[in-house]
């Protein structure tokens, strides 16, 4: 983390170290992979309620991942008061409108048509909990001074993903929303000009007659997304 004053490197021994086998590693690998096989992104929410001790969970587990210069440049926005959903929900429907309307291009609505988006976003209002996630362009000292982050869109990334796979690892469904622009989170949700919100995660329960698109179904091979030892050149 930052530190107004020189910090000296100290090396820690490392904690918590894992010594697998090679048939443990495959073992476990193996194992994650077909857990989060199992994960759905859904927009069929039910009111159930969800613990605040779950979301604080996910999003400390969030909080480990790795980031430039330890400097953990995120912020989360966990909202559950129904006003504050329906806020977010009729600003995020204001911008769908426009983007819907003409703002998108041609090109972007056709790629959006086999995954079923609209203008309207209700599970912004039913799911019990939407996380907004911010990215620090720079951080500010005690003082109010500013410092400089590093690789913060990178970082964010990361943490990002450690939450979904969190909320997945919980028995949640979630939704990645990205409204565009997004600039009303950062009054809804009381956050300062340097803070860049970047998405909003819908967080909860599957409704009983919940669906997803048959397309979503459909990921790239590993032959399409893996190179290995690639030759220099080619």
């Amino acid at each position: 983390m930052y530190s107004k004053g020189k910090i000296a490197y100290q090396p820690l021994p490392l904690p918590d170290r894992q010594e697998f086998t090679y048939a443990q590693s495959l073992t476990e690998a193996r194992a994650f992979h077909d857990r989060m096989k199992t994960r759905h992104t859904i927009r069929d929410f039910t009111d159930r309620p969800v613990p605040q001790e779950v979301i604080e969970t996910a999003i400390a587990t969030a909080g480990l991942a790795p980031s430039g210069a330890n400097h953990q440049p995120w912020q989360f926005v966990a909202i559950s008061d129904p006003a504050l959903k329906a806020r977010i929900r009729q600003a995020a429907e204001d911008e769908e409108q426009k983007f819907y309307d003409g703002g998108a291009g041609d090109e972007w609505l056709h790629a959006l048509e086999p995954i079923g988006t609209g203008v309207s976003k209700p599970h912004l209002d039913v799911a019990p909990w939407l996380i907004v996630v911010f990215a620090q362009r720079y951080g500010l000292t005690e003082d109010g001074d500013r410092f400089k982050h590093y690789y913060v869109p990178e970082s964010t990334g990361i943490a990002t993903g450690l939450l979904i796979a969190a909320l997945h690892h919980a028995g949640l469904y979630c939704l990645t929303h990205t409204p565009n622009p997004m600039k009303f989170l950062t009054e809804i949700c009381g956050r300062p000009d340097h803070e860049k919100p970047t998405m909003i995660i819908a967080a909860g329960h599957a409704a009983p007659d919940a669906t997803v698109p048959a397309v979503a179904k459909i990921k790239k091979p590993l032959s399409e997304i893996l190179s290995v030892n690639p030759s220099k050149g080619n």
